[in-house]
């Protein structure tokens, strides 16, 4: 069933899809990715061990799910044989269901995955020379409409939850091989030497950073998407910093100040257009959240600084956007602001139907030489993965866009004889 129960987020005139941390399952058992120690110490508690036994377990069985990645209560061999089937009759340890998994002729790739009910996401790898990124979607679908983007013309079909937000970080690793191999001994072969604390982390790693650009809006899902990225940053579990991970929004201004206090990482904005009347084509959003409220919410974003500038996105568009007083407009709003900026510029991806062309080449690098000039870094990010559809703007799993599988089950049917 989908999430259709609703509710208001301070500083939002619209409800948005209600929380939950806990997707419930058919069999009743719970599936513990996406849960903190404290709310597995609860449900063990809950289930019926007393209140030593339950942290005990809790922090073994956090240990083996985030640290370890093991998707099995047999491999807990700290954990008494006894107790794993105890475990495994009321608990369970999820991974998102792929439907399709594609790659990329430059090393990019993308997966469709499935939630339990039944509903298709996207999450992509992106591979280079001194960092792999995984881009993260937060929700199904999306409510923003931005015209230039392929996610953007999907209907928002609920929020995913914390649980299905790590699980693309856990399918990751997984497909990666980036968990401790072999007895727990064998740990410190993924150890950062200097960490005095032992904790594994993403150092050296296939996986290094996180985007939360995926499908849909991050800050529309601010709850679920924090406590995914608590775990994600955890010290004892995943532990990526905060300085790998970058969360970005359309422009939800009463949600950002919320996102650098509660969060802590670094942010990065849609902007895509310096005048009311592009923003507000291209970014709907900036009907409600205009440009100048925007550059004030990132102004007063906490954290923000030289050393961990805030990044703005800015899709190329011919002839909508690109133009000479473009570049100079974004300069002069930016140090208005005083802003600690990094401009993205970003040629924009086709889709059938899009009605945009991306801006010619020397059009770009006019563009970002006028920016660069201003004292701000404007370079030119490469499309990656274009034939896959996992470029920026690009994502789309609607009913309507059947996967790749599918179409093939449903061509070998049709070819089977009455």
């Amino acid at each position: 069933m989908a999430d259709t129960a609703l509710m208001t987020i301070p500083g939002l005139s619209d409800p948005v899809p209600a929380v939950r941390d806990i997707t419930p399952r058919e069999d009743g058992r719970i599936d513990l990715i996406g849960l903190s120690a404290a709310r597995i110490r609860e449900l063990f508690a809950e289930a019926g061990l007393d209140d030593r036994q339950a942290k005990l377990r809790a922090k073994q069985v956090f240990h083996w799910l985030y640290h370890r990645g093991v998707t099995d209560f047999e491999a807990m061999t700290d954990i008494a044989k006894p107790m794993r089937p105890w475990l495994s009759e009321r608990f369970v340890i999820g991974r998102p269901e792929i439907v399709e998994a594609q790659h990329s002729t430059d090393g990019t790739r993308k997966w469709l995955l499935r939630t339990a009910d039944g509903h298709d996401y996207e999450m992509v790898f992106i591979p280079d020379e001194t960092r792999g990124t995984l881009c993260v979607s937060s929700q199904v679908g999306c409510t923003l409409n931005c015209t230039f983007c392929h996610t953007g013309t999907m209907k928002l079909v609920r929020n995913l939850t914390p649980g299905e937000i790590v699980g693309q970080v856990m399918l990751a690793r997984d497909a990666l091989g980036e968990w401790p191999k072999g007895s727990m001994a064998s740990m410190a072969d993924a150890i950062d030497e200097d960490d005095e604390a032992g904790h594994y982390t993403a150092d050296g790693r296939l996986l290094t950073n996180i985007v939360m650009m995926g499908m849909g809006e991050p800050l529309y899902n601010f709850d679920h998407v924090r406590d995914a990225l608590v775990l994600v940053m955890d010290g004892d579990g995943l532990s990526l910093s905060k300085r790998r991970i970058t969360l970005s929004t359309s422009g939800v201004v009463p949600m950002m100040e919320r996102c650098g206090q509660e969060i802590g990482v670094n942010l990065a904005v849609s902007l895509h257009g310096v005048r009311k009347d592009v923003r507000d084509e291209l970014v709907p959003l900036n009907k409600k959240y205009g440009i100048e409220d925007l550059l004030q919410a990132c102004a007063d974003y906490p954290g923000a600084s030289n050393a961990r500038r805030i990044t703005f996105e800015y899709v190329m568009i011919h002839g909508k956007n690109d133009s000479d007083d473009d570049a100079r407009e974004l300069v002069r709003l930016l140090k208005a602001y005083n802003l600690p900026a990094k401009v993205n510029l970003i040629p924009f991806n086709p889709w059938p139907g899009s009605g945009y062309e991306c801006s010619a080449p020397d059009r770009i690098r006019a563009f970002s030489e006028i920016v660069f000039q201003g004292g701000i870094s404007a370079p030119v990010r490469t499309p990656r993965g274009r034939d896959i559809d996992a470029a920026c703007g690009q994502l789309k799993t609607a009913a309507e866009k059947k996967s790749r599988a599918q179409r093939d089950r449903e061509a070998a049917a049709a070819a089977e004889p009455a």
